[in-house]
């Protein structure tokens, strides 16, 4: 591709060399630069992309993009066009997109945001879609898809030129539809710039995060950032029942949908019976069986059911795929033993989505077995949430093992202490074991669970590694459970 024409979707401030010449690929790491490459210069937070403009230059960059204004010290040279912009991370995006061929152009996009239920709604969507018949995409913390492809994926949301090499890739095979986690740090970043999506989702909105966006209210303005720019031919369907379901859409150009099991709203859904093998639920006056537990699913379901609807499918025919569907990898997913003792993994990282998760098996147990928590805290990560953690995890358990989850640069043992700082009266002490090694806390809680208990094992979900000290070492909380279970 001209860089002249790359150059059309961005506004320049200045130019210096050709634009008549050939681009063959785009990079913001300097490692990947080859000859013909075009080099963006990203201030990034944890190094800036413009020292490295002269080992682009020197690795064969065609072009570069700066935007600091001492951007090219050291680093010009006359074969190479130099290209100056005010905000080099917000064009990346844009540059991306046009470079691969105007994915978002060809496909309907669809992106998923709020706190928790991420993962749950854009795979279900994904495998809903599929079993329509249509050749979708997948962009999720799980993993990536391209149709039945699976890809690899180390981010919620990866970088600009990743994200658009990926729906590039998803449009060339022939995807009607892309489905993809939206995360607040890639709407604050910029990583979604370009895209254009057909609809929005709005989940829920709780504490996460605050490592980097440092308010709430910083973490909740780069959520509805993302609504604020979709265009008006797309829609929005947004929980009612979080205080911040309306709050994301004040500002939007799309068609508002609203879904709730408590309110009047679009789409609305009533548990009518539950059990550890799944819920039986009214949506919008239909019944339908459905192979999930929890009324936090029972809301994802209904965003997946209202996304549906908006994407031209009948009601109907949504339920009859919505009842043969299966939880996602690691999200409240069951392992049973012999002796009756049930294990549930589930990925609940936050004080929310361990309330909801808890407050679900205990609806179901209904005091006629003991729930047995198993949970730790991320290292290098929010460290306010970590006695919030705890407190959850007491107060809706009848023992709790605290242990480590991903300490990555942090001591498990220092982790484990600002979680235990958050019990504070003798009784709940009295229901708190703490076991750093994390494997030995899953055992323990397997070996103390009698026939009819209920051991949730939280954090990590479908994640089959541990970080520490940058290395991620193999782990799943599936597989110790099922050596503990002898299955």
């Amino acid at each position: 591709m001209k860089l002249s024409e790359l150059l059309s979707v961005i506004q320049p401030l200045d130019v210096q060399g050709s634009q008549d010449i050939e681009i063959t690929d785009i990079a913001i790491d300097s490692r990947q630069v080859k000859d013909g490459t075009l080099f963006i210069a990203v201030p990034g937070t944890q190094v800036d992309g413009h020292q490295f403009i002269p080992k682009a230059v020197e690795q064969g960059a065609a072009a570069v993009v700066y935007s600091r204004p001492d951007g090219l010290a050291g680093g010009a040279a006359p074969q190479v066009t130099f290209i100056r912009v005010a905000d080099s991370e917000c064009v990346v995006g844009p540059l991306a997109h046009h470079f691969f061929g105007d994915p978002t152009e060809k496909l309907d996009l669809i992106g998923v945001t709020g706190t928790n239920g991420k993962t749950t709604i854009a795979t279900l969507l994904y495998k809903m879609f599929r079993a329509f018949g249509y050749q979708c995409g997948l962009c999720s913390t799980v993993c990536n898809y391209i149709d039945d492809e699976a890809i690899p994926t180390s981010h919620t949301t990866p970088d600009p030129i990743t994200l658009n090499r990926l729906l590039g890739r998803m449009a060339d095979a022939g995807c009607r539809y892309a489905f993809m986690e939206v995360s607040s740090h890639s709407v604050a970043q910029h990583r979604i710039a370009g895209l254009k999506f057909k609809g929005g989702l709005f989940t829920n909105l709780t504490r996460d995060h605050l490592d980097y966006h440092k308010t709430v209210e910083a973490y909740r303005d780069a959520k509805k950032a993302f609504f604020d720019s979709l265009p008006a031919d797309a829609f929005v369907v947004t929980n009612v029942d979080d205080k911040n379901g309306l709050f994301m859409t004040q500002n939007t150009k799309a068609t508002v949908k609203t879904y709730s099991l408590r309110a009047m709203a679009d789409f609305r859904a009533r548990i009518l019976e539950e059990g550890f093998d799944g819920m039986e639920l009214n949506i919008n006056d239909r019944n339908v069986f459905v192979q999930f537990i929890g009324r936090f699913n029972v809301s994802n379901l209904l965003a997946v059911y209202g996304a549906a609807v908006c994407l031209g499918k009948k009601p109907e025919d949504v339920l009859v795929v919505l009842s043969t569907l299966k939880p996602v990898n690691g999200r409240f997913e069951t392992i049973r033993s012999r002796e009756g003792v049930t294990a549930i993994v589930d990925y609940a990282h936050t004080p929310d989505a361990l309330d909801n998760v808890l407050a679900t098996i205990n609806e179901i147990l209904q005091k006629k077995g003991q729930c047995i928590t198993v949970c730790g805290a991320g290292g290098n990560r929010d460290k306010g949430k970590r006695p919030l953690m705890a407190q959850s995890a007491v107060r809706a358990s009848d023992r709790v093992i605290i242990t480590s989850d991903n300490p990555r640069f942090e001591e498990p043992q220092d982790i484990i202490n600002d979680m235990l700082a958050g019990i504070t009266t003798a009784e709940d002490k009295r229901k708190v074991l703490s076991i750093v090694d994390r494997r030995e806390a899953i055992r323990t809680a397997c070996a103390m669970a009698q026939p009819g208990d209920v051991i949730l094992i939280a954090g990590k979900g479908h994640e089959d590694y541990q970080d520490i000290k940058g290395v991620k070492h193999h782990f799943d909380d599936h597989e110790i459970v099922r050596e503990a279970f002898a299955l």
